[in-house]
């Protein structure tokens, strides 16, 4: 099998790629290493999986439709996932065009290739992002997403529904997949645990937005691409019981689906700092702030309809997560 994986410098890329490398899978990875976070850490995966003879790598910006196009030509891929994308809520406020580009026009080039080039599956990332307004939780696949509170979230909705459009007019089987707060070792400076880290071991003022009342679904990246891994031979058929009259958001009368993956357990921001404090072997200088444009309160994964499509099942706790992130972060900064 060849699999075409973009984004693969990224964070949830490069532990894809290593994981579907060592079952023997060809993997060709395609990212353009922009400098929205350190560029050295994205040439260090990258660096890691160039070590493998299975991995070809192109430089280029999936929003180059030529450079997209001639991919698809060139190479015959069996399956694609689509992880490029330009990150970061809060970014998206200042920078809204960097997520019409690449979220938009790239996913746009992707999709395309994938209706003329025959892809048995379209495997793309979506977000826990999209349920914005959405209070009722567990946050579930079949809840209604029509309210996003950031660009970001927006530019992902849009994703899913025009691989529903795809799906319905071309048959391209497209699975969506929302993740949820993923963090681990290789990890995005720009995350949580990593600022914490960071402002933990130069002893600077750790900011806690909404005074620290916040509570994430911490997923470790392991289970993150073990759920993506079991999916790549999942494509999703119609659902022949879908209604149009009470239309369920979680499939459609054509191949599309989207799944949540997560931990399915929500754990206190002010928890997930004290587990990190014990590790470091230190304490927090806390600077407690408001909560941030485009920010919620909670996020909580019901992962029940993963579980029961491939046997999803979580395995790695916050409590071992973070001792690995911290002893990766050691030993790397």
């Amino acid at each position: 099998m060849k699999v075409l994986i973009t984004g693969t410098a990224g964070f949830i890329g490069f532990h894809l790629a290593r994981k579907l490398l060592a079952q023997g899978i060809e993997v060709v990875g395609v990212d353009n290493l922009n400098d929205y976070y350190s560029v050295s850490l994205k040439e260090d995966r990258n660096r890691i999986l160039l070590n493998d003879q299975g991995y070809r790598f192109y430089k280029g910006d999936i929003a180059d439709g030529a450079l997209i196009g001639s991919l698809f030509c060139d190479e015959g891929f069996d399956r694609v996932i689509h992880l490029a994308a330009q990150a970061g809520v809060r970014y998206s406020i200042d920078n809204p065009r960097a997520y019409v580009d690449s979220n938009l026009v790239g996913f746009f080039n992707i999709i395309e290739g994938c209706r003329h080039h025959g892809i048995k599956h379209l495997l793309f990332a979506s977000s826990s992002s999209v349920y914005g307004l959405n209070s009722s939780m567990p946050f579930s696949e079949h809840d209604n997403v029509d309210h996003p509170i950031s660009l970001y979230a927006a530019t992902k909705k849009s994703n899913e529904l025009m691989a529903h459009t795809y799906a319905h007019l071309f048959g391209v089987p497209c699975t969506g997949l929302r993740f949820f707060t993923v963090y681990g070792p290789y990890g995005r400076p720009d995350m949580a645990i990593s600022k914490f880290c960071n402002a933990i071991t130069s002893g600077e003022p750790l900011q806690l937005y909404n005074n620290g009342d916040m509570e994430r679904d911490f997923t470790y990246i392991d289970d993150i691409v073990e759920g993506i891994a079991l999916l790549l031979d999942h494509p999703p058929a119609p659902n022949p019981g879908w209604r149009g009259d009470s239309p369920d958001p979680a499939s459609a009368p054509s191949p599309y689906t989207v799944y949540n993956i997560g931990a399915g357990q929500p754990v206190q921001l002010t928890t997930f700092l004290t587990l990190i404090e014990k590790e470091l072997g230190k304490k927090a200088i806390i600077r407690k702030l408001g909560m941030q444009p485009g920010d919620v309160r909670k996020t909580f994964a019901d992962i029940s309809r993963l579980r029961e499509a491939v046997g999803y099942k979580p395995k790695v706790g916050v409590e071992e997560g973070i001792r690995r992130y911290v002893d990766w972060y050691k030993s790397y900064y």
